[in-house]
């Protein structure tokens, strides 16, 4: 019985002294445009490095939005930030970054970034 309390109380000590949350991220690219560009020469030149990024908070897994629209928010601000209307520019090089932080199951938040180099062909 003496040996089932200490580990009990070892367990305890450990969760209760240890870190207050936990984090990671993935690196992940979701670009899946079927656009074909042949680069034979110098027509083009990097212009501008955007991102985007969405956030929402989890409380007892309970609000917030869902990955799909997260990804989507941050897809969003980081068009506009692009300012593809006017001029050839297009956006290469999509990448997708998931941070989750927090003390699950009692909190959790997760941030999405979206970022992107904006290019300029110029013939």
């Amino acid at each position: 019985m003496k040996k089932k309390f200490n580990y009990s109380l070892l367990f305890m000590l450990t969760a209760f002294l240890s870190s207050c949350g936990i984090g990671a991220a993935f690196v992940t690219n979701h670009n899946q445009n079927a656009t074909e560009v042949h680069l034979s020469g110098n027509n083009f030149k990097v212009i501008d490095q955007v991102s985007g990024s969405s956030e929402t908070s989890y409380v007892f897994a309970i609000g917030g939005m869902n990955k799909r629209q997260l990804y989507e928010n941050a897809y969003s601000a980081m068009m506009k930030k692009a300012n593809l209307l006017n001029g050839s520019k297009a956006i290469i090089n999509v990448m997708t970054e998931e941070h989750v932080s927090g003390f699950a199951p009692f909190f959790v938040r997760r941030t999405i970034t979206v970022s992107a180099q904006v290019v300029e062909f110029t013939r």
